[in-house]
This record gives C-alpha cells, sequence and structure tokens, in this order.
C-alpha cells in the first residue's frame, strides 16, 4: 500500500511537471480532528481525536480552479466499548489513513486578492491500522471550505474547516416486512469527523 501511494505520487510530480512546472503546489497540511464513535450494533468504537497531517499536490487548471491528490494520516486510538460499557481492548493505539483525489475552487475576485475563499470535496480510498492489524482498504472522502491567504512570495497559507469520513460493510440486519417476509440488508459503518486545521503551501498557480 505504502508503495502504490509513493508511485502515484512521484508519477503527478512528473506528469504536471512536464505540463506546466508554473502551476503546481506543494501543500504541506496539518490540523486537529475531533472525536467520533463508530456503532457496530450493540457495541461501539469511540475513534479519539487528535493531530492530523499530510501533503498533497494540486494543479491549477485555470486560476481559480485545482485538482489535488492528496495523503492524509491521523494517529488516534481506538478503545472498543462493549454493551455494559466496559473496554474490551487494551491495545487501543492506531491510525487512520486516506488518499485522496478532488478539486478546489477559488472565490478570487481580482488578481491581487490576498484573501481568497475556497471550497473543495475529494473521493479516495481509507484505511485502519490498530493495535493488532489493519484494515482493508475502503470508500472515503472529505469536503472543506476555507481562506487561501496570498503573500508576495511563492509561499502562501491556507485555515480551513473540513470532514472527512470512512465507510465500511460490516454484518447484516434482518428486515422483516408484514405480508412479505424478511430479507438480510447490508449495513455499514462510517467514521465520520470534523476538523480545524490548514496547509503552508510552496508554488504559485496561474
Amino acid at each position: 500500500m505504502k508503495f502504490i501511494i509513493t508511485a502515484i505520487l512521484v508519477l503527478t510530480v512528473g506528469l504536471v511537471n512536464a505540463q506546466a512546472p508554473k502551476t503546481i503546489s506543494l501543500n504541506v497540511y496539518g490540523g486537529y480532528t475531533f472525536k467520533d464513535r463508530v456503532n457496530l450494533d450493540s457495541y461501539h468504537i469511540d475513534v479519539n481525536d487528535g493531530f492530523e497531517y499530510g501533503a498533497g499536490l494540486e494543479y491549477f487548471l485555470q486560476r481559480n480552479k485545482a485538482i489535488e491528490i492528496k495523503y492524509m494520516r491521523m494517529d488516534t486510538k481506538f478503545p472498543l466499548i462493549g454493551p455494559g460499557g466496559a473496554q474490551l481492548n487494551n491495545k487501543t493505539d492506531g491510525s487512520l489513513n486516506f488518499v485522496l483525489l478532488g478539486g478546489n475552487n477559488y472565490f478570487a475576485r481580482t488578481t491581487d486578492q490576498k484573501a481568497v475563499p475556497y471550497a473543495g470535496i475529494d473521493l479516495g480510498i481509507g484505511w485502519a491500522e490498530g493495535p493488532e492489524d489493519g484494515s482493508g482498504v475502503k470508500f472515503a472522502w472529505d469536503a472543506k471550505v476555507g481562506v487561501k491567504l496570498m503573500t508576495h512570495s511563492a509561499v502562501s497559507f491556507k485555515l480551513q474547516a473540513y470532514v472527512q469520513s470512512m465507510i465500511s460493510a460490516f454484518g447484516t440486519d434482518y428486515w422483516y416486512y408484514p405480508g412479505w417476509g424478511g430479507t438480510l440488508v447490508q449495513d455499514y459503518a462510517h467514521v465520520f469527523q470534523f476538523g480545524l486545521g490548514g496547509a503552508v503551501c510552496f508554488g504559485k498557480s496561474k
């Protein structure tokens, strides 16, 4: 998995540099992501809050529109709580990992605007690394809104609020319909978290 991520990032750098070396931005991210609870029928897992970090490559198709590929990681703890409220696992250290591709739209009215609002959404994959073993690759997404603070140099800054989610199939539920009988329906568990953070951006758009 780490090899695949590295290969994607290297390939993206090569393609973008070959086409338009002045329209790429390297974004180094950091943020604080808040706690969420994942319900598993009568059990639940608490995904604790923590610091999230990562990096992305953003390619500007136009001055106000860009696509970005990024890797994000959050080191956290995963206590498993039983029906009676007792913690069932002794080892809880783990992490959430995301590889996402998406787009950003910047709402700049003038070319010399210093504070530029933006919004974006990303889709991709995610996986959890737990204290004993990791999960398989799952569908993941995030969305963010924020403001980009431009400077006179090639370094700029982002401040943003974001939500992120990872979705996984988990067992089945039995649904009964009067007059029709019963059926098994796939059940899903998901992590849904809110966070506040920003980025240091190296490079300039068109």
